[in-house]
């Protein structure tokens, strides 16, 4: 089953690369067809999932090299499946909003394509060989999605992207190999490396989970390794930058629970560490966010910032924190996917985003000043929207393991909160401007993109009792691995 939603989308990017360049409408259907097929057998995944069993579920494996001990391994569980549905939905979405792309139309989607199949391999890996396989796989059609489809500082941001990222996974496979030679079987499989590494020492541990921790850290991004986010997500197109802030910042603190679960004893000796470095993140992000004019550097910023409520879950190590972290990555990528697509069918109409040129478009675009709102009050985390049930759990698991340090969240809050209200402000309020009278609203397709987003956002607000059942043994096993 696993194999086949791995196989689906470059099956799809090979029918696209089949097809006649000219025929623009005809490619972008196709394209579209693959993403909601593969969205459709991803969800059918939930209907043969056991919410009750903590462990790998879906498992196949075929052996590579036996001599080293790598194989073609997938599997999910509660930590993996939440992301493998979300990475699907959101490729959809970017499918649907990337219309104003006619210029190597074909070129494009067999990228976009071939990304969702490297991200979903790295969501569904079980042997860490295959994980850093897929890792990498990732830069190469991002790369030149940004250097070819973005804006005017486009091949510095695509550099910057692929160096950051580049120098990250060297630490990344330097503690793999650590791992591994940790192992008494010599074998990359996720499983037996965590038991190979469980043997180790307190101070081994630490040393190979701060290489995890730095690549891993340089995806999230946390302070100080986010200097390649502000400027490629300006510089990509507003689809690409969906998938970017929605699925690819997800990976680094996924890859993050994955090495907590196999160096606990590390995780418990650098949890105040990963907690000053969450909540100085959380504050950060926060207040560059509220200095931005731009509006897609504003949202770039704020991801730092919700990262950084992701991270204090992770450091926590207890059932609330760990759930609040998980939910924090399905809420952030629907609430980053809704504004990238919002702002981006905004720069497409106005070919400008800057907040001060706005103003009263609530008059002019009524469906898109809907969704709009509903998003940025979603970022601060209002009650009845899903980053409410998720910074709720990260700040009962924080109080818990740190105490009265997480009043900076409520601080970090406070500030998405200003920037939040402030855009709304600017967008939505004061007279309309002569230049902007005749701006179209959201058509039929970008409507339903909206509102695809905007349900995910409001239902696991308002029901997060499947989601949360989802991830719940997986939660409650992890919890007991690391002995909270």
């Amino acid at each position: 089953m696993l194999r086949i939603l791995l196989l689906l989308p470059i099956f799809g990017a090979i029918a696209v690369a089949l097809l006649p360049g000219s025929n623009l409408r005809f490619i972008r259907l196709v394209a579209l067809i693959v993403a909601a097929s593969t969205l459709a057998f991803a969800w059918e995944l939930v209907s043969l999932f056991d919410t009750s069993l903590p462990g790998v579920q879906l498992f196949e494996t075929h052996v590579w090299n036996p001599r080293v001990g790598s194989a073609f391994s997938l599997g999910v569980d509660g930590f993996s499946l939440p992301m493998v549905l979300l990475a699907t939905l959101l490729t959809l979405i970017a499918v649907l909003a990337s219309s104003s792309i006619v210029k190597r139309a074909k070129g494009y989607y067999i990228l976009i394509l071939l990304l969702e199949s490297a991200m979903l391999g790295v969501f569904m890996a079980r042997d860490w060989s295959l994980f850093y396989v897929f890792w990498e796989l990732t830069l190469i059609p991002l790369f030149f999605l940004i250097d070819r489809w973005g804006g005017q500082n486009r091949n510095k941001a695509a550099l910057n992207f692929v160096l950051y990222t580049m120098g990250g996974s060297v630490f990344m496979l330097l503690a793999i190999l650590l791992l591994y030679d940790a192992n008494p079987n010599h074998s990359f499989d996720m499983t037996a490396m965590a038991l190979g590494a469980h043997g180790l020492s307190q101070e081994a541990q630490v040393l190979i989970f701060l290489g995890l921790l730095i690549g891993f850290g340089v995806k999230m991004p946390v302070f100080p390794l986010h200097g390649w986010l502000p400027l490629a997500h300006v510089e990509a197109p507003s689809p690409v930058s969906i998938l970017l802030s929605g699925i690819l910042l997800k990976m680094g603190s996924y890859g993050l629970i994955r090495a907590v679960e196999a160096l606990p004893l590390a995780a418990v000796a650098l949890q105040g560490w990963l907690a000053a470095l969450a909540l100085f993140s959380l504050i950060y992000g926060g207040i560059l966010a509220w200095r931005q004019r731009d509006l897609k550097a504003m949202v770039a910023y704020s991801s730092i910032s919700h990262m950084g409520v992701v991270l204090l879950g992770i450091a926590s190590l207890n059932q609330a924190g760990l759930t609040g972290a998980v939910m924090q990555m399905v809420a952030h990528g629907l609430v980053a996917g809704a504004l990238f697509l919002l702002i981006g069918l905004l720069y497409e109409r106005t070919h400008t985003r800057d907040i001060a040129d706005y103003s009263s478009l609530v008059r002019v675009m009524p469906r898109f000043a809907f969704f709009t709102v509903l998003a940025l009050v979603a970022a601060v985390g209002f009650p009845g929207t899903a980053g409410f049930i998720a910074e709720l759990h990260a700040m009962i698991g924080g109080f818990a393991r740190f105490g009265a340090w997480v009043v900076l969240l409520s601080i970090g809050v406070l500030i998405s909160a200003a920037y939040a209200f402030r855009t709304v402000g600017r967008l939505f309020t004061g007279p309309v401007r002569e230049d902007m009278r005749l701006i179209p609203d959201l058509s039929r397709a970008e409507f339903a993109a909206a509102s695809v987003l905007s349900a995910g956002i409001l239902l696991l607000g308002v029901f997060p009792a499947p989601a949360l059942a989802l991830m719940a043994a997986s939660v409650n096993r992890l919890s007991r691995i690391v002995g909270s």
